[in-house]
């Protein structure tokens, strides 16, 4: 009896492993590895050594492509930060959260604002944070701060599932450096000047109506226009003049650190934040999200870097960056987690073209890809690198040439940690996990949608069957890459009116053939063109239904400056401060 009984268990632990193997060989097992995202800011696809610079110097990040998988079809859900970087933590696209704008301004351009990223919305740092995992975000967020007040901190990331975060909750504009043109200013002196003058006659009008007794007004009246006139003369002198101060700065957790941001050594600042939260959790799980402000302008660069590479600051900017990525790369080696962590490297959306200083260029190369950032649908603005790295599960130096969206990084990861995806929302990301290990040969996705604003530009269709990947634009950006077109007067392109092309019939692409969309197909050159058109435009009809109205968080209202809403450290609106601990050296 004891014998047969041994027998069993030996049996049984032999099913057990035999399982096991088999479960980890086809990724249906739940791992919960350490996880690793590393988002660059407006990097090109064609920016990298292992994405076919062969110009500009980064060797970290080749060396992640040759022990991962190089995603070559990777797509951003949106061509700005705001709106792709909320579809990236909620794996949903931006019009489902009330990140897609109807007026120019698609994403926040000042901290002391009312729009952020819902509160009813649940990021993947949530879900694994529910699982578990410590989290972790060091870097930018851009997705909103405060509500009602200047410290509510309702759409802070440690309210929506980070457990640690140290970086900008707004963005680098040129504000934050001394000595460049202010980006808020030029947006904002045409709208801040007419209502300067509205209200100037407004008031005006009160009082010559007061003092010559043609029509009625109570002085009351004419006190409470006067005070409103001049908060919002205060509120214009603020965006100019203290811009640098109010929305540049340095947080830890919900503590500002540093206001305003000393750009010189915030490198050293945010690598020496990413290795010490991989040292304090080295026992895992964690998720860090390791958010760059690297390589959007102003490109700060450091002693190290500067004037290093062959193209510049932009150019020194990018060998920086990959030099961070090694370090922190090299944090996960020394404490022996390579194996178990599933590392993840990316772009927020395409190279920004019409960042320059004079006639220098200072954005990124999209490659063979037209347009770039805020450009719509066009492949410049939303194709961006992408490389995963899992030893032991991933195979090393391979290619994927499947449509995968940024978006999939959400049940992708929540599938690694065992979490279950949110049943009452629409998740539109797929869980690539099998994709990624051989196990299935075709991405999910069958239509993407790619949206300018609210406004839906370009469409994608993949026929798995047949390989074909076919592209419909129903709307394009006014952009002359010869020549200062719409886009380099505005400096960035818009998704409306006067500065975009519509068309009926939309102009269809072969991307299989036609990577670069040069040449649009017409229904003389290309057979199926009026039946690819009508399967894009059910599809199109389709995904429209499944949309429900939700507030716009980039409106007007949630969008202007709001002095109650203001993150300040220090006495309002003098805030200053500085943390002496971070003027440590770079990290070599």
């Amino acid at each position: 009896m004891l014998k047969l009984k041994s027998r069993i268990s030996r049996c049984k632990l032999a099913i057990w492993l035999v399982s096991s193997l088999f479960l980890q060989t086809y990724g249906l097992d739940v791992s919960r590895p350490n996880i690793l995202l590393i988002m660059a800011d407006d990097l090109g696809y064609g920016d990298l050594g292992c994405f076919g610079n062969d110009t500009i110097r980064t060797p970290n990040i080749d060396q992640l492509a040759k022990e991962g998988v190089r995603l070559t079809q990777h797509i951003a859900t949106a061509s700005l930060c705001t709106p792709s970087r909320a579809a990236f933590l909620t794996g949903r696209y931006p019009i489902r959260s009330g990140l897609a704008s109807r007026t120019e301004s698609r994403v926040f351009s000042r901290i002391g604002c009312s729009g952020g990223l819902p509160t009813n919305e649940t990021t993947f740092a949530k879900l694994l944070q529910q699982q578990g995992y410590t989290t972790g975000l060091i870097g930018k967020w851009h997705q909103g701060m405060n509500c009602e007040s200047h410290n509510d901190h309702c759409y802070h990331p440690l309210n929506h599932g980070f457990d640690f975060f140290y970086g900008i909750p707004f963005t680098l504009v040129n504000d934050c450096q001394a000595g460049k043109i202010r980006e808020l200013r030029a947006s904002l002196q045409a709208t801040y000047w007419f209502y300067t003058q509205m209200v100037a006659l407004l008031v005006f009008t009160l009082l010559l109506g007061k003092m010559t007794g043609l029509f009625s007004v109570k002085w009351k009246i004419i006190v409470f226009v006067t005070l409103s006139g001049i908060l919002f003369f205060i509120s214009w002198f603020a965006n100019y003049g203290f811009s640098r101060y109010w929305n540049c700065f340095m947080m830890r957790d919900h503590v500002i650190t540093e206001q305003p941001i000393k750009l010189e050594n915030a490198a050293s600042r945010i690598l020496k934040e990413s290795v010490s939260f991989i040292e304090r959790n080295k026992q895992g799980p964690f998720l860090l999200f390791v958010s760059f402000l690297h390589v959007h302008t102003p490109c700060f660069t450091t002693k190290l870097f500067r004037g290093k590479s062959r193209h510049g600051l932009y150019g020194d900017n990018v060998e920086e960056m990959d030099w961070m990525v090694g370090k922190i790369l090299a944090a996960i080696d020394k404490e022996g987690m390579r194996n178990n962590t599933f590392t993840y490297f990316t772009s927020d959306h395409g190279g920004f073209l019409e960042a320059r200083e004079g006639n220098v260029q200072l954005g990124g190369w999209n490659g063979i890809y037209k347009g770039g950032k805020g450009m719509g649908g066009w492949e410049g603005g939303i194709r961006v690198p992408g490389i995963v790295r899992w030893p032991g599960m991933v195979a090393a130096n391979t290619v994927l040439d499947e449509p995968i969206s940024l978006m999939d990084i959400y049940p992708t990861v929540a599938h690694l940690a065992g979490a279950s995806m949110p049943q009452d929302r629409v998740i539109d990301g797929r869980n690539q996990i099998a994709l990624l290990r051989g196990a299935v040969q075709h991405s999910e996705h069958e239509f993407m949608f790619h949206y300018c604003g609210l406004y839906l530009h370009a469409v994608r269709w993949y026929q798995k069957e047949s390989g074909a990947l076919w592209k419909a634009h129903y709307v394009t950006p006014t952009f002359d890459p010869d020549a200062a077109g719409a886009c380099y007067e505005k400096r960035l392109c818009h998704c409306f009116g006067e500065m975009v092309t519509h068309h009926n019939p939309p102009l269809l692409f072969d991307l299989s053939n036609d990577p670069s969309e040069a040449n649009p197909l017409s229904p003389a050159s290309e057979p199926l063109f009026n039946t690819v058109v009508s399967h894009i435009e059910r599809a199109v009809a389709q995904h429209r239904r499944t949309l429900t109205p939700v507030p716009e968080q980039l409106d007007v209202n949630n969008i202007i400056w709001k002095p109650w809403l203001q993150p300040c450290c220090g006495t309002f609106p003098f805030c200053w401060c500085d943390d002496k601990s971070n003027s440590d050296p770079i990290i070599i």
